[in-house]
């Protein structure tokens, strides 16, 4: 038998969508503030939410004719036509957040608009609303919030203690500051205040609080927004030398709407290819500015998601604006870590051998002045690390990875500029592979040629190698292990550039091989002309900078 439900159950329903903890009361009351344009707003919750949650704001308010339509399902002052959900400026439209929020608890609302010398305050619960009666108040409004779920005990089963409710509002609200720096944001736990963030134009208290002061340190503020005036990104990346296990902290505002959404998570990781170590992530906060006819926000109950209607442009606007963040910091730590590397020229010819993993320069933008200070070849440790100075500090160079990253430069970049790639051997050499080795090679094989090295097919599970990489000589590479290595991943990088990453890690100079002064001195010269010097292009660091003070306190003079 089919029954029209009650309007009682039916609320139930709708308020299921909606409020889901205390955390949803918050966020639709803080999100109605910011519509009214409040300049200021404080939330004031009485164990963890459940008890009490107060939210008031110096915004418009609300009229006192208006009330009983601000608690009525699908009433909105936000929306007049269909039309207007392809053009959404605000935060809510969908004229359901008071009426669920009342299902599920007792609401008494004190409003005040600015044409009126008194507020007017309701009390709502389910289908039931008081009359509006004269209150004192200033202009804005207050909204009250007692015994959340009490009329739906089940519900309070699936909440957490009072202290994870209260972190959760913690955490969505001094998020939500972020993107609106100009209003003051307060909180206060049973009666004790947990923060106060006045508004400013600096978010370094805000930034500090979400992310905690080490790691708002690291952050980095993307350049001026891109090119592309109807897409403007803006925010705060972590450098690459500070990540985290997982995506969580990567945040993202569209419109000034928080999302949870993981759709550009795809950007963060393109822009941070060898910049990152596999299996750790960047964090940061992103803003991003579009036209409102290119965001459908109506594809959620809760509007913690949204629709992009060209995700491509966005997502490639998204990791433009973080790798430009990310080279300009490469860029500068260069200027701090390193100087300009003493040319092979400037040594004495006798008795140095030229090196035999030589590739042409990487050829990128940072190539330094002569003018500049000479960092000068001090020795190679272990066979291992370059040690090198300027005379004020120590550089310690990981020559593995600086020679790969030189590598990786250059064969992407002959691949990119469609130069030649390859250079015929005199005396092919052949291998065998196992059936395992030789489907994960063949997958490799066009990426190979494209990085100038050529492999024929020679009988079943067999290559004949052909051409190596210019300037790579006469090496031979162990195929076994590149056919393995190429199968992990590397964060960021398309199957081909994986593919380069791999052929540079496996053609290079390695821990353990000894070089002369003269092959140390120029693979400084090259790194430092690279796009990204700092990293290799799996993401390990490719020098550290030991400073004078740090040297000191080892000897215990600090």
């Amino acid at each position: 038998m089919i029954r029209l439900l009650d309007e009682t159950t039916v609320g139930h329903i709708a308020a299921g969508e909606v409020v889901e903890r205390p955390l949803s009361v918050v966020k639709e009351l803080v999100e109605n503030a910011l519509d009214a344009g409040a300049s200021r707003i404080s939330v004031a919750v009485r164990t963890g939410g459940l008890e009490a949650i107060e939210v008031v704001d110096d915004g418009a308010g609300v009229a006192p004719t208006e009330m009983a339509l601000a608690f009525a399902r699908h009433a909105t002052s936000k929306l007049a036509r269909a039309e207007d959900l392809e053009r959404v400026t605000t935060l809510g439209f969908r004229g359901e957040g008071l009426a669920s929020i009342a299902a599920v608890a007792r609401v008494r609302m004190v409003s005040r608009t600015a044409d009126r010398d008194v507020a007017f305050a309701v009390d709502a619960h389910g289908s039931e609303m008081s009359e509006p009666e004269p209150a004192a108040a200033a202009v804005g409004t207050r909204v009250v919030v007692r015994d959340l779920f009490a009329n739906v005990p089940a519900r309070r089963e699936y909440l957490r203690g009072p202290a994870a409710e209260l972190a959760r509002i913690s955490a969505f609200l001094s998020t939500l500051s972020l993107a609106y720096p100009h209003v003051t944001f307060a909180l206060s736990a049973d009666g004790r205040a947990s923060f106060v963030f006045p508004a400013q134009r600096e978010l370094d208290q805000r930034l500090a609080h979400v992310f905690g002061p080490v790691a708002a340190r690291a952050l980095l503020a993307l350049p001026a927004p891109h090119e592309d005036a109807a897409i403007a990104v803006r925010g705060y990346v972590s450098a690459p030398t500070a990540d985290r296990a997982d995506r969580r902290m990567q945040l993202l505002f569209v419109n000034g709407r928080l999302l949870r959404s993981t759709q550009l998570a795809g950007a963060w990781s393109a822009a941070y290819s060898t910049y990152g170590l596999a299996g750790r992530q960047p964090f940061g906060v992103l803003f991003l500015s579009l036209p409102p006819d290119g965001v459908d926000p109506n594809v959620h109950p809760t509007k913690s998601d949204v629709r992009l209607r060209r995700p491509e442009a966005v997502h490639g606007a998204v990791r433009r604006a973080i790798a430009s963040a990310l080279a300009g910091d490469a860029s500068a730590r260069m200027r701090v870590a390193l100087s300009f590397a003493q040319s092979a020229g400037d040594v004495p010819a006798e008795g140095y051998r030229s090196a035999p993993f030589a590739f042409d320069g990487a050829g990128g933008e940072g190539a330094r002045g002569a003018e500049e200070p000479t960092l000068r070849v001090l020795a190679q440790l272990d066979a291992t690390y370059i040690l090198a100075t300027d005379g004020t500090a120590l550089l310690l160079v990981d020559q593995h990875a600086a020679h790969e990253r030189v590598a990786y430069e250059s064969i992407a970049r002959r691949a990119r500029d469609g130069a030649p790639a390859g250079e015929p051997l005199l005396i092919p050499y052949t291998v065998e592979l196992d059936p395992t080795e030789a489907a994960r090679f063949e997958e490799a094989r066009e990426a190979l040629a494209l990085g100038g090295f050529e492999a024929e097919p020679f009988g079943e599970r067999a290559y004949r190698i052909v051409a190596t990489p210019v300037g790579y000589g006469a090496r031979r590479l162990d195929v076994r292990a590149f056919a393995a290595a190429v199968a992990g991943d590397v964060p960021g990088l398309r199957p081909q550039e994986r593919v380069w990453a791999t052929l540079a890690c496996h053609s290079v100079a390695r821990a353990g091989d000894a070089l002369e002064p003269a092959e140390m001195s120029a693979l400084l010269e090259r790194l430092i002309r690279c796009e990204n010097p700092m990293h290799c292009p799996h993401g390990r660091p490719t020098m550290i900078r030991i400073e004078p003070d740090e040297v000191a306190r080892m000897f215990k003079r600090t």
